[in-house]
């Protein structure tokens, strides 16, 4: 659904992108802010359009593809601003800027679907839940923090391949460094894990009240279980082993792959309960 909100939530989006692809080009500090603020803006209308979706409904838009994947993308602004006024990343604003504008793109084209009842449940019950709201809410913060972290991987792909290569070319002088890439990429996991085993623990709870078991081996859960390993592992050895650098980044994307097959492929393909999420 398109209205005025969201219709300038698109439009923020789309000048921040316009104003991180040249800030990339020009390297000029004064871009770069028009581009964060841009951003600040268009998150905020986001912010306001899921309020009033919130209110018209009675609850938590979060029943339908098209609202989850708003969302997402409100999610990933949300963390991207947060993290970069705290890390200063102004060059993931080139990567980051255009999954959310996609992202808000495909949910507005998307149509909402008739409210859910599921089972003759009334989904006010079920859904005017704290422990909902933090679960999705934690869920969503962190799939952001694991969406910055890959795009911090590639870019120490992209970064280090350029120092190899002996290739001082047109990356090489405007990413940073590799530590600072590296150092982004593994503050972004660490947010993005402590939010994962919060919304876990959330949702945990929530499955207990509404469906009277803490774990029902649900394909959600157990690809959440399985996402919360691998990043706990990645973090385990980053600790342990000293796993920095290209090994990490290489994790870090192959992460958010699960990330993304958990967050959609699952209630696509796999069904479970969590398949009224996502529906069409």
């Amino acid at each position: 659904m398109i209205d005025l909100t969201s219709f300038a939530a698109l439009f923020f989006y789309t000048l921040s992108g316009a104003a991180y692809l040249v800030y990339l080009l020009a390297q000029r500090e004064k871009v770069h802010l028009y581009g964060y603020f841009l951003l600040l803006a268009g998150f905020i209308c986001h912010a306001v359009f899921l309020c009033g979706q919130a209110v018209m409904l009675g609850h938590l838009p979060a029943f339908t593809l098209s609202h989850n994947l708003s969302l997402a993308a409100c999610s990933t602004a949300g963390v991207f601003l947060l993290l970069n006024r705290r890390m200063n990343l102004k060059f993931f604003g080139v990567y980051a800027v255009p999954i959310i504008l996609a992202i808000t793109l495909v949910s507005v084209m998307l149509p909402e679907g008739a409210p859910y009842r599921g089972g003759g449940t009334d989904i006010k019950r079920i859904a005017d839940s704290a422990w909902l709201i933090t679960h999705v809410i934690t869920m969503f913060a962190a799939n952001g923090a694991f969406a910055l972290a890959c795009g911090a991987g590639i870019f120490y792909l992209v970064q280090e391949h350029a120092i190899k290569n002996k290739k001082r070319g047109f990356f090489y002088k405007r990413l940073p460094p590799l530590e600072l890439l590296d150092s982004a990429g593994y503050s972004c996991i660490v947010a993005g894990f402590a939010m994962l085993t919060l919304g876990l623990v959330t949702g945990a709870v929530y499955a207990e009240l509404v469906w009277g078991a803490f774990w029902r081996w649900d394909p959600k859960e157990v690809w959440s279980g399985i996402t919360w390993l691998v990043y706990a592992a990645l973090l385990h050895e980053r600790l342990v082993a000293g796993w920095r650098g290209r090994r990490a980044a290489i994790m870090s994307i192959a992460g958010f792959f699960i990330v993304v097959f958990t967050f959609l492929g699952v209630n696509l393909l796999l069904g479970g309960h969590h398949g009224v999420f996502t529906r069409v």
